[in-house]
C-alpha cells in the first residue's frame, strides 16, 4: 500500500482490496472517534485495562504493522521518485500520466452517465481538478498550512480505492515538494545519528510535521465526509472522484512543459512510452485484482 500511495495514479485501497484486508482497514480507521480518544486518555492515565480495549477497538496490531510497513515503502519508493523527477522529469511525468490515464478507464464501470446529476458531478471533477493542476502549485505556495491542508486531502484518499492520494499531491502540485522535503527530513535524521547537527533536522522535519499533522486530520474527518457522500449519493459521488482522475491529465503535461523548453518530437516520444508503461501497470494491477469494486 505504501508503495501505490507514493505514485500518482495507484491507489493503495486498490492494493488493500487485492490484499483482502480493506474492509478490515476500514473498520479500524472509522473506530477512531473523540469517545475512543478519551478512554485512550483514561487509560495512559492509568487504567491499563481501558487502553488494552481500546487497543483493540481499533484494531491496533493490525495498524501498527500496516502503517509500519507503509511507512517503509514511502520512504524508500519517495527517495527513488524525487531522484527520478530531477534526473528524468520527462519519463517521469509521462509514467505518472500513464498511471492517471488507466486508472480512469479501469474506473469507467463505476461511472453511469444516466441522470443530469451524475453528469454534472463528473465535469465538476474534471472542470476542478483541470483548473487546479494549473494553478494550485502557486495558489498554496509552500507555508506550514498549504503543506498541513495537502496532507489532509491526500491521506483521506488513501483508503479509497481507485483514488490516489499522490495523484492529488499532482493536482496540487506539491508533490514533487514533499518528496523532496521527506528525503531531505530522512538524510538530516541519519546525519544526526552519526554528529550531525539537529538543528537541521527540526528544520527539515516540520513539513513533515505539517503534513502528517493534516494527515491524522484528514484520516478522522475528509475520509469520514467522503464515506458519507459515498452512503448518502454513491453514484454522483463516484461520478465526481473519477472526473478527478480524468481532470487530472493536465497536471503531468503541465509539469513537462515547465521542465523542457518546448515540446519536441523526442519529448513526446519518450513522454508517450513512458505513459504506455505506467497505463500497463495499472491495468495488470486491476487485473490482479479482478477489476475494482467500489461497494
Amino acid at each position: 500500500m505504501g508503495t501505490a500511495d507514493a505514485v500518482p495514479g495507484v491507489s493503495g485501497g486498490t492494493i488493500a482490496l487485492i490484499t483482502g484486508i480493506y474492509d478490515r482497514l476500514i473498520a479500524a480507521i472509522t473506530a477512531a472517534s473523540p469517545a475512543l480518544a478519551r478512554r485512550a486518555l483514561d487509560g495512559l492515565l492509568g487504567d491499563r485495562d481501558q487502553l488494552r480495549e481500546v487497543w483493540t477497538d481499533v484494531d491496533g496490531a493490525f495498524l501498527l504493522a500496516l502503517g509500519a510497513g507503509i511507512a517503509t515503502a514511502i520512504l524508500t519508493v519517495t527517495r527513488a521518485l524525487h531522484v527520478a523527477l530531477e534526473t528524468a522529469p520527462v519519463l517521469t511525468y509521462g509514467f505518472f500520466f500513464g498511471l492517471i490515464g488507466a486508472s480512469a478507464v479501469v474506473l469507467r464501470d463505476e461511472f453511469r452517465a444516466d441522470s443530469p446529476a451524475r453528469i454534472a458531478a463528473a465535469v465538476a471533477g474534471i472542470v476542478l481538478a483541470f483548473v487546479a493542476s494549473g494553478r494550485a502549485s502557486a495558489a498554496l505556495g509552500e507555508t506550514a498550512l498549504a503543506t498541513f491542508l495537502a496532507g489532509a486531502v491526500a491521506v483521506s484518499a488513501m483508503i479509497l480505492p481507485g483514488i490516489s492520494g499522490s495523484l492529488l499531491l499532482v493536482i496540487l502540485g506539491q508533490y514533487e515538494r514533499m518528496t523532496e522535503a521527506l528525503s531531505l527530513f530522512v538524510d538530516a535524521l541519519l546525519a544526526s545519528v552519526t554528529g550531525g547537527p539537529t538543528a537541521t533536522v527540526v528544520e527539515t522535519g516540520v513539513p513533515v510535521v505539517a503534513f502528517l499533522a493534516g494527515g491524522v486530520v484528514g484520516l478522522l474527518t475528509v475520509a469520514h465526509a467522503v464515506r458519507a457522500a459515498l452512503a448518502a449519493r454513491r453514484e454522483a459521488t463516484l461520478a465526481f472522484l473519477i472526473g478527478l482522475i480524468v481532470g487530472a491529465l493536465r497536471a503531468p503535461v503541465t509539469r513537462v512543459g515547465e521542465e523542457v523548453a518546448a515540446w519536441t518530437a523526442t519529448v513526446a516520444g519518450e513522454f508517450a512510452v513512458a505513459a504506455a508503461f505506467g497505463a500497463l501497470l495499472v491495468v495488470g494491477v486491476d487485473r490482479l485484482a479482478g477489476g475494482v469494486d467500489l461497494e
